[in-house]
């Protein structure tokens, strides 16, 4: 470890402790970052995650917000969720978004609404690239299929994966990307 990040971790525990706070919220540890860098100028100067890290490691109490909280939790879940490069891949993070399903059983609310965020995430970059006149027709034409899957997910989860076996039977689709299977 450096000296200098050596003197930035005692510097944050120092602050920390002078305050007096203890559990820690992001309000809070944003407090905390604003008073480093008025104290002590732009060596003071450092992230709120960072700041979080920190604490956690020391063992200090934080609180996090449900989100984060559920994002922490389900980290391994979430990792690498969102991905549709491929119609194949983007068939595999929806089957991916089938977590929507296994959360609201178990009533994880925050965790189930990072799973409805990033898919409208992913129809959101879909459309872009579909809008994009300098991706290649193609490929413009398979990100605007994988944005209609997207917004069906949304629409309806439970019913997706029937109308998706049926979307890739029809002959509009074989005839636009041909048997995917095969990518």
């Amino acid at each position: 470890m450096t000296d200098e990040l050596k003197t930035k971790k005692e510097m944050i525990l120092s602050t920390a402790r002078s305050m007096g706070i203890q559990r820690w919220t992001t309000a809070e540890i944003d407090q905390l970052r604003r008073k480093l860098l008025a104290e002590h100028g732009e060596h003071g100067k450092t992230g709120n995650d960072y700041i979080a890290d920190v604490l956690k490691e020391t063992g200090w109490k934080l609180q996090l917000t449900e989100r984060e909280e559920a994002e922490e939790r389900f980290e391994e879940e979430f990792e690498d969720i969102l991905h549709f490069k491929t119609l194949k891949d983007a068939e595999v993070s929806l089957t991916r978004h089938e977590l929507l399903r296994r959360f609201k059983a178990h009533g994880e609310t925050a965790a189930m609404e990072r799973v409805l965020e990033i898919a409208r995430l992913g129809k959101r970059r879909a459309e872009m690239i579909s809008h994009n006149r300098k991706v290649e027709a193609s490929k413009r034409e398979e990100k605007k299929e994988i944005a209609e899957w997207f917004r069906i997910w949304l629409e309806t989860p439970d019913a997706f994966f029937d109308w998706l076996e049926v979307r890739k039977a029809s002959p509009e689709f074989s005839e636009k990307f041909g048997d995917i299977e095969e990518e």
